[in-house]
C-alpha cells in the first residue's frame, strides 16, 4: 500500500521510523508539511520525499490512506477531504479537541466508508497486550480497586510554543495531551466509567490556560472503585503506573513491566524497563509499540476488518476526560473540618 504523511511535528518521529521498518508493506509517496525547515529536515533523516502542496495528497488515486499527525485544530477539514476522496485514515490522538467535534470526525469516515484509526499505542504495548489477556481471561479474578498514575514533567518551554496546552489548538492540558494513553489503556482493562469526582487546574509550575493537574475518585460501571492522578508538574517526571485490585490477585503495571501478586502466593513478573517520554524529552520512548499499531491497521485496511482502535472507541476516552474536567471545574467540595 502506499500513505502519506501530514504533519512533520514532533510527534511524526515514531511513526516515521515504524514506516521504515515496514517498507516492505507499505511505500511513503510524500510527507507533507507547510514549513520548509521541517520538510528539509525530515527528509534528510528519513529520505522520504516530501511536499508542501496536500491537494496532491488528496488528488492522487495511488495514495491508499494517510497518516493524520496535525494539532487537533486542524483535523476535521482534513478528515472531510481525505475520507471525501475514499483514503482510510490513521490518525494521532487526540480525535479532535472536543468529544462534540471527535464524533463530527468519526461520523464524516463512517460515511465516507473509509478506516479511522486512532493512535493510541499503549494499548499495543507487549507488556499492556499480556495483562489484557490475563485479566479476560478470569486468571486475577474481578475488579475491585484501580489506581491510574500520570507523574509526568514538561518545562515552561514546551508549553511557550504558541498554541500549546490551549482549548482552541489542543482541547486542554494534561488529560488530552499526555494522560490520554494510560486513560486508555486502564480503560481498556477496567471497563467504562460511571462517575467521578475531581479536583485540578493549572499549578504555580506553569503558565498556560487549560489544567496541568487532575486528581480524581472514579466509580467504574463494573461497580469497581478507582483513584486517579495525572500531572505535567513533578520535575522530572516518572513513568505512568497502573495498579489493579482483583479478587485473586493485585497486577502493577509500571515502569519496569507487570507485577503479579496472587493471592495464594504465586508471583509473576514480565516485561522490561522502558523510556516513557515523562520528562522533558518528549519522545523518549521506543516505537514498537506505534510499529505494532501501524502494522495492525495495514491489517485492518487490506483484510475489510476494523483496526483494534477505531475513532468510535476512542470516543470512550474523550467522554471520560470530559468526566474528569467538568467535576473538577463543578467543584463540589466538602471542606475539612478544623479545630
Amino acid at each position: 500500500m502506499r500513505c502519506a504523511i501530514i504533519g512533520l511535528g514532533m510527534a511524526v518521529t515514531p511513526h516515521a521510523k515504524s514506516l521504515v521498518d515496514l517498507r516492505d508493506r507499505v511505500e511513503v509517496a510524500r510527507a507533507y508539511s507547510p514549513t520548509a525547515g521541517r520538510r528539509d529536515a525530515f527528509a534528510a533523516r528519513f529520505g522520504f520525499p516530501v511536499t508542501n502542496d496536500l491537494d496532491a495528497i488528496v488528488d492522487d488515486p495511488s495514495i491508499d490512506y494517510a497518516v493524520l499527525l496535525t494539532p487537533p485544530n486542524a483535523r476535521i477539514e482534513l478528515v472531510r477531504r481525505l475520507a471525501g476522496a475514499g483514503k482510510h485514515i490513521l490518525m494521532e490522538k487526540p480525535v479532535e479537541r472536543t468529544t462534540a467535534a471527535a464524533e463530527e470526525v468519526v461520523e464524516a469516515a463512517e460515511r465516507a466508508g473509509v478506516t479511522l484509526g486512532i493512535v493510541l499505542q499503549h494499548r499495543f504495548r507487549a507488556v499492556a497486550e499480556r495483562l489484557g489477556e490475563r485479566l479476560a481471561s478470569g486468571a486475577l479474578g474481578t475488579l475491585a480497586a484501580a489506581s491510574i498514575t500520570v507523574p509526568w514533567w514538561r518545562e515552561q518551554s514546551y508549553y511557550d510554543e504558541p498554541g500549546r496546552g490551549t482549548y482552541a489548538r489542543d482541547g486542554g492540558g494534561v488529560l488530552i495531551s499526555q494522560a490520554i494513553h494510560t486513560l486508555d489503556l486502564a480503560l481498556s482493562f477496567t471497563g467504562p466509567v460511571a462517575e467521578v469526582v475531581a479536583v485540578g487546574g493549572t499549578t504555580s509550575l506553569h503558565r498556560m490556560e487549560a489544567e496541568d493537574f487532575v486528581a480524581a475518585g472514579i466509580r467504574f460501571a463494573s461497580g469497581a472503585h478507582g483513584a486517579l492522578m495525572a500531572t505535567t508538574a513533578f520535575y522530572p517526571g516518572a513513568p505512568e503506573r497502573i495498579e489493579l485490585a482483583c479478587s485473586q490477585a493485585s497486577a502493577v503495571l509500571g515502569p519496569g513491566g507487570v507485577s503479579i501478586r496472587h493471592h495464594d502466593g504465586r508471583e509473576e513478573d514480565f516485561g522490561e524497563a522502558q523510556g516513557s517520554g515523562s520528562g522533558a524529552d518528549p519522545m523518549d520512548f521506543p516505537h514498537d509499540a506505534h510499529r505494532a499499531l501501524h502494522a495492525d491497521f495495514l491489517d485492518a485496511v487490506a483484510g475489510g476488518r476494523t483496526p483494534r482502535v477505531t475513532g468510535r472507541d476512542a470516543l470512550e476516552v474523550h467522554r471520560f476526560i470530559d468526566a474528569l474536567v467538568s467535576a473538577a471545574r463543578d467543584r463540589n467540595a466538602v471542606r475539612a473540618a478544623r479545630e
